[in-house]
């Protein structure tokens, strides 16, 4: 019987998509048995046109590739830059994107189930996912993630 790991993926930018992909595929690549619950703004992770942003407003603890202060930050615009910069630095560095991140995942079995009633409740329509999405509650991921060896919440 293979270990299983159970995530909820809650967050939907740029920075807080890569933990649940990454964390995922390294954990299918070892062997287990992984399903991922996305809900509420996690949901963008599962759509077709993966347009997210970085968000440094919030989250002191992100360092930016040139100091800026947090009033500039705020600025129109300066989050556009900000993601630019990310994912310049990203490709430089080799960090593979959230969409081949995404689908390594699939290709390794793991479970994407997107939370039924958030998708009811912001009145997303299915056809704006990519194929292979399960859709339930959290009674149905709580059957799996009641047995998982670890449950992480990102």
């Amino acid at each position: 019987m293979s270990k299983k790991l159970a995530i909820i993926a809650t967050k939907g930018s740029l920075d807080w998509g890569y933990p649940p992909f990454i964390l995922a595929s390294t954990a299918a690549a070892l062997g287990y048995d992984v399903q991922v619950f996305f809900t509420f703004y996690g949901l963008q992770l599962l759509k077709k046109k993966l347009d997210l942003q970085v968000t440094s407003l919030g989250n002191p603890g992100m360092p930016m590739p040139m100091p800026m202060p947090v009033l500039l930050q705020a600025l129109p615009g300066m989050q556009g830059m900000m993601t630019a910069m990310m994912k310049k630095k990203m490709a430089d560095k080799g960090v593979a994107d959230l969409a081949e991140l995404r689908e390594l995942c699939q290709e390794a079995d793991v479970k994407f189930i997107a939370c039924q009633m958030t998708v009811d409740l912001f009145e997303m329509d299915n056809k704006e996912f990519i194929d292979g999405v399960e859709y339930a509650g959290a009674a149905m991921f709580f059957e799996f993630a009641g047995e998982a060896d670890i449950c992480l919440f990102i």
